[in-house]
């Protein structure tokens, strides 16, 4: 396939007249329109206003998809406590499935082509299995929880753990690397010792696999850690092997100079979930002292419930312009680098090479945006559009993979309208208060 139009090849590259020729599922020509065009004359044709790498959701909750707006004005603990846990230990398999499905065809209909997916305790396979049917890229992830933990959710350790090495051995890898596995603790307030430290075995035991879990997004939490081992949550997590360049760290906001140390020292992953980290008043991350550091920061929305929406790019305007205020800087984070945190940082958080931009011998993850509309008119500059105008619904072409997952605006891998209607069947049923 030949894709042609502003091609955003990267946050330094962009081709005003340009495309892209996929074959299989690899990009073999990025450049010029008409010399791509003479080159592959037998290439189907398909234009689009600007061509774009797939974006990287580097932390979001797919199978919390039903509880949109169950939760709003409230902070961390209690959102978890007496809301989103609740849900999530009501959901059957066929409501995680539901949720799941929801989770992903919203991705696809904004453009994020790959993500990070922190999931539940129970029912996992239902949302591998969905991210496998619909062509997503992602990195996914059954959640660890063995102590202080609702009924429904709270596991024994062994056998949390146990189920988690029966999916890695299922899932991870599959679908031509496609989809992988991460060993998701869901944060150490809800994770003994044993818990943690097995984590980090499991994923030693596997090539490939990494670790994805929340950290510092709220300070009762750090309290709690704290006040249980007796470390601030980032020296706690390092400590029982929770640090490294195969680990994702969502959130990270409340760290001091050591524990910044230890992340820059580790290599490890922080992913920035503004509009999250707004919404639950938890703070603001201290993003741009982590890319000063060298810190690979990559961007996510986090889940619907306190979000709450999973649009990439709106997630790409909020990170800047939170970034600006609280440093009083208008330079701070500009569209080049929230561009580069929603693209190859998030590919890079991922695991997965060749990932976030459009280059030859790259991985054909494209995503194709309308520009005719009144929002980007007039269109002084593509990069500043995408980080601070554009929308999710502006995405009107999708690919993983090289396998078109979405064109002119509809869904190909999906029945969205049934998908939206076992939405509400289900959302109708569950439990979402403690």
């Amino acid at each position: 396939m030949l894709l042609s139009g502003t091609v955003v090849a990267d946050a330094d590259t962009v081709i005003p007249d340009g495309a892209v020729v996929v074959e299989g599922d690899i990009i073999v020509a990025v450049g010029d329109r008409s010399t791509c065009r003479d080159q592959y004359p037998g290439h189907e044709h398909h234009a689009c206003d600007v061509l774009v790498p797939g974006t990287v959701g580097g932390h979001v909750h797919s199978v919390q998809s039903l509880g949109r707006g169950i939760a709003d004005d409230t902070e961390l603990l209690e959102w978890l406590s007496e809301y989103v846990l609740p849900m999530e230990a009501s959901l059957s398999a066929d409501g995680m499935r539901a949720a799941a499905e929801l989770g992903y065809l919203e991705l696809i209909e904004s453009g994020t082509t790959t993500c990070i997916d922190h999931l539940s305790v129970a029912h996992a396979e239902e949302a591998f299995e969905a991210a496998r049917e619909f062509g997503i890229r992602g990195r996914l992830g059954k959640v660890l929880m063995d102590k202080d933990s609702p009924a429904g959710l709270l596991e024994e350790t062994d056998a949390a753990l146990e189920e988690s090495e029966r999916l890695v051995r299922r899932y991870h890898g599959v679908d031509d690397g496609r989809i992988r596995y991460a060993v998701t603790p869901r944060f150490a307030v809800s994770c003994t010792e044993a818990c943690l430290r097995g984590a980090r075995e499991l994923a030693d035991a596997y090539e490939g696999v990494m670790i994805h879990t929340h950290a510092s997004e709220n300070r009762g939490e750090i309290e709690a850690v704290e006040d249980e081992t007796g470390k601030r949550n980032i020296h706690w997590l390092d400590e029982v092997g929770l640090t490294g360049e195969d680990v994702v760290l969502a959130h990270c906001v409340w760290t001091d100079e050591g524990e910044r140390e230890v992340l820059a020292e580790t290599g490890t992953n922080v992913t920035y979930c503004p509009s999250s980290n707004m919404k639950l008043a938890s703070g603001i991350a201290p993003v741009l002292d982590y890319l000063d550091r060298g810190i690979n920061v990559a961007l996510g929305n986090d889940g619907p419930p306190c979000n709450n929406t999973l649009d990439p790019f709106t997630e790409m305007r909020q990170a800047s312009l939170l970034q600006k205020v609280d440093h009083l800087d208008s330079e701070a984070l500009p569209a080049k680098t929230v561009f580069e945190m929603a693209t190859v940082n998030g590919a890079q958080a991922a695991g997965f090479d060749r990932v976030g931009k459009l280059r030859e011998g790259w991985k054909a993850d494209i995503v194709g945006l309308e520009t005719d509309i009144t929002r980007a008119t007039p269109l002084h500059d593509v990069l500043s559009h995408l980080a601070f105008a554009a929308h999710g619904d502006d995405v009107q072409f999708s690919m993983v993979d090289g396998e078109v997952l979405m064109q002119d605006g509809e869904v190909l891998v999906a029945d969205a309208d049934a998908i939206r209607s076992r939405a509400r069947e289900f959302a109708a049923e569950m439990d979402v208060t403690a």
